[in-house]
């Protein structure tokens, strides 16, 4: 099987090959990503190494040496009264895609072509309207909140139009919804205010014949039914530990797809090499046995969170060698 066919097999619960992946450098990817590029005409009000607006408006900041991804200073939407004045970016645009039209037609391996899609409707919201804001929406402008979400949803599925037309095969998105231990919303108030606009972009991405992929950390396993029942194909959990992976598996497993590295708040951290070995291969045996089911991954920031590259290595080793055999 080429490595698009394993990873939409694994996907799909329909009996890939071997456990798909996505590595560093040294071990190799079986996906192909892709993005929108940003409007060529736009000029942004700031654009230096630690200071920048991005094109919803937002200025970002962080301190000289960061390597974070910093934080959002000043917020556009802070108003609501500002809702409908606010200019939003065209995701139509066909000459954002032109990039990666490109890529996908040099795409001589076959990798599983998966793009960033502008669907965040948690943190774009807090760089919207600001942290205490937007989790207080809910309550104190319950009606504005969804028309800011029902324009987001517009904007996610214009960009999965453009993505079918240049053929990708499914589109990831970033929306972090777990504190370490439990969600960070009630799950009755993500059914009522969040779960309407990804069912929304998931169902007319199936439509177009993208899968789907959601990153989401922290504790959020009260979420995932929810999630599920919102077409969502594939989540990508970076803490698994904190919920427990044999319970993870029970409840969800062969209903919804894992893509994970080894934990990395935990056993990435504090465990030996060879506790990273066996995490891996428990990650494998719980998520994957559905006759599909697990994808691999590794934890690209790792610098950040101070991972070292013996417990990488030992990580996308046991991946590979040992995904490489588990079908068989």
């Amino acid at each position: 099987m080429t490595p698009r066919e394993n990873v939409i097999r694994a996907a799909r619960f329909e009996g890939p090959e071997r456990i798909p992946y996505n590595l560093s450098d040294s071990y190799g990817s079986d996906f192909l990503y892709v993005w929108a590029e940003n409007d060529p005409n736009r000029m942004p009000r700031a654009r230096t190494e630690n200071e920048w607006e991005d094109e919803f408006g937002c200025i970002w900041e962080k301190l000289p040496g960061d390597k974070t991804m910093g934080q959002v200073k000043v917020h556009p939407l802070s108003d609501y009264a500002a809702l409908n004045t606010i200019q939003f970016p065209d995701y139509k645009n066909p000459v954002r895609y032109e990039n990666a039209e490109h890529k996908i037609k040099e795409n001589r391996e076959d990798r599983f072509v998966i793009a960033s899609a502008p669907i965040s409707f948690i943190h774009r919201l807090e760089y919207l309207r600001g942290h205490q804001e937007a989790w207080t929406d809910p309550y104190e402008h319950p009606e504005s909140l969804r028309a800011l979400l029902d324009r987001l949803a517009d904007i996610a599925i214009d960009a999965i139009d453009r993505f079918a037309e240049i053929r990708v095969d499914g589109i990831f998105s970033c929306d972090d919804w777990g504190l370490q231990d439990r969600p960070m919303v009630k799950p009755d108030l993500f059914v009522e205010f969040w779960k309407p606009y990804y069912h929304r972009v998931y169902h007319h991405a199936h439509a177009r014949g993208l899968l789907t992929f959601l990153h989401s950390c922290g504790h959020i396993s009260t979420l995932l039914p929810h999630l599920i029942e919102a077409e969502l194909d594939v989540i990508q959990m970076d803490q698994q530990e904190n919920m427990g992976i044999d319970y993870l598996s029970e409840q969800f497993g062969g209903k919804l797809c894992f893509w994970c590295p080894v934990d990395i708040q935990h056993t990435m951290i504090q465990g030996s090499v060879e506790d990273v070995r066996l995490y891996a291969r428990r990650l494998m045996e719980s998520f994957g046995r559905f006759n599909g089911g697990f994808i691999a991954q590794w934890y690209a920031s790792s610098e950040a969170v101070q991972h070292s590259w013996e417990k990488i290595n030992a990580m996308s080793e046991e991946f590979v060698e040992y995904g490489r055999d588990f079908y068989k």
